[in-house]
């Protein structure tokens, strides 16, 4: 049998068992391994596995992720989500969509602290929605609005799904972070109008909250001010060439633990919960990298990798075509994987390939991310649909029926991304 074959056999063998239930991590190890042994041999294959994983683990990126993720836990566990939508509450809360809108502002905020949609949706569904039901507001608005909301978790900074692109592509970590920024907002703000459109056509879907005065508005700052000067440290930090990301990531880290016991938010309980949940996920990342790179590997050496991108490149057609065909496997992928996942599973593969066509690797990733958030609310296995039904208790039909909208939004905001790249290169561009 040929390498080209076993690669192909082994990719199909892939995807059933995750559809059989087997984790992730195990699965792209059973099958590289496996893969590896047929196509290199036993001893070339064991020569492989034996540096590989321990190279891995011992990696920069993932440095960078405990720290980001260990900053975010903090900024969960001393209440920066429920003071975000407090605060968006009193700006927007009076106009039409106001709650929804203010979720997605709050979401917005959120999404710089954690880089998790998953927690953005989960944690906006139990603070924004009861205050929507008790105004009264249309069910699927209101658990669209948080499930698309949360998405903005992976694209706005820090986010894991660039750490891990960067990490398999060689392109500056920094760079993906600052090229996240003015898609994130962009995202952000057609969700917002969406939203006010949506309910100035019928304002039965979100009636208008009620108005505060300019006072209690100014005031409403001082809840979440902290959080986002420390936010604009990290990122201004970034951009200035002030500091690398690890020690961006470990500046967020121990800023989030000042501004919290500085707010006597924090107990010590918080603090073990916040260190033992950061371990917990980076281990998880590290397992699911250790598979993708046997895995990965045993591709490379069947040589599959090299042929898909010559055979891709040797077609014919528009390059763009190419891109949204590309781009269009993240949806079913996204049915069965988390954003890490895919990413260490597809980016070795369609890197040259998109880097061949002669697009530029960093607006690429920028729109990666974005088909893997719109993975995550895309029925019939939409996982932040399925977070924020476990939380609502709103009927999943409805909750696919509310995200409807949401998903055209997101894909106005990828055409004109496609269209006009340097909204993402721009500002990667000026870095120093």
């Amino acid at each position: 049998m040929s390498p080209l074959a076993i690669s192909i056999i082994a990719i199909s063998a892939f995807f059933i068992l995750i559809l059989l239930g087997m984790p992730i991590a195990f699965s792209f190890i059973i099958v590289g391994c496996v893969g590896l042994w047929l196509v290199r041999g036993l001893t070339a294959g064991l020569a492989i596995l034996g540096s590989g994983p321990l190279n891995m683990a011992g990696l920069e990126p993932f440095v960078i992720l405990s720290l980001f993720i260990l900053m975010g836990l903090i900024a969960f566990y001393c209440g920066i989500s429920r003071d975000l939508y407090a605060t968006a509450n009193k700006w927007v809360g009076r106009l039409p969509g106001g709650l929804a809108q203010a979720t997605v502002l709050a979401c917005t905020g959120f999404a710089a602290c954690t880089g998790s949609s998953v927690a953005g949706a989960a944690t906006m569904g139990t603070i924004a929605f009861p205050e929507m039901e008790e105004l009264g507001y249309n069910r699927r608005l209101s658990t669209g609005s948080i499930a698309a909301g949360g998405t903005l978790g992976i694209l706005i900074p820090p986010s894991s799904g660039f750490i891990m692109y960067g990490f398999l592509t060689q392109k500056s970590i920094a760079a993906l972070f600052i090229a996240g920024l003015l898609p994130g907002v962009l995202l952000s703000a057609i969700f917002l109008i969406g939203i006010y459109i949506m309910c100035k056509r019928n304002r039965q879907l979100g009636p208008p909250g009620p108005s505060f005065p300019w006072k209690e508005m100014l005031l409403s700052l001082k809840g979440v001010w902290g959080m986002l000067a420390l936010l604009l440290l990290v990122i201004g930090g970034l951009y200035f060439g002030v500091f690398t990301p690890s020690e961006a990531g470990a500046i967020g880290a121990f800023g989030a633990l000042i501004v919290a016991l500085i707010r006597r938010r924090l107990t010590f309980a918080n603090l073990v919960a916040a260190l033992k949940g950061a371990a917990e996920i980076t281990c998880f990342a590290v397992t699911i990298a250790i598979g993708a790179l046997i895995f990965n590997r045993f591709l490379a050496a069947s040589g599959f990798t090299s042929m898909f991108a010559e055979w891709i490149t040797a077609i014919h057609i528009s390059p763009y075509a190419i891109l949204i065909a590309i781009l269009i496997i993240y949806i079913p992928l996204g049915m069965f994987m988390d954003v890490i996942s895919m990413t260490l599973l597809t980016i070795p593969i369609v890197a040259p390939v998109i880097s061949g066509l002669g697009f530029d690797l960093i607006w690429f990733g920028v729109l990666v991310v974005i088909m893997s958030e719109m993975a995550l609310i895309t029925p019939p296995v939409g996982m932040n649909c399925f977070v924020v039904q476990g939380v609502t208790k709103v009927p999943l039909q409805d909750v696919f029926r509310g995200i409807v909208p949401f998903v055209v939004m997101m894909l106005i905001c990828l055409a004109i991304l496609i269209a006009f790249p340097q909204i993402s290169l721009f500002l990667p561009g000026t870095m120093r």
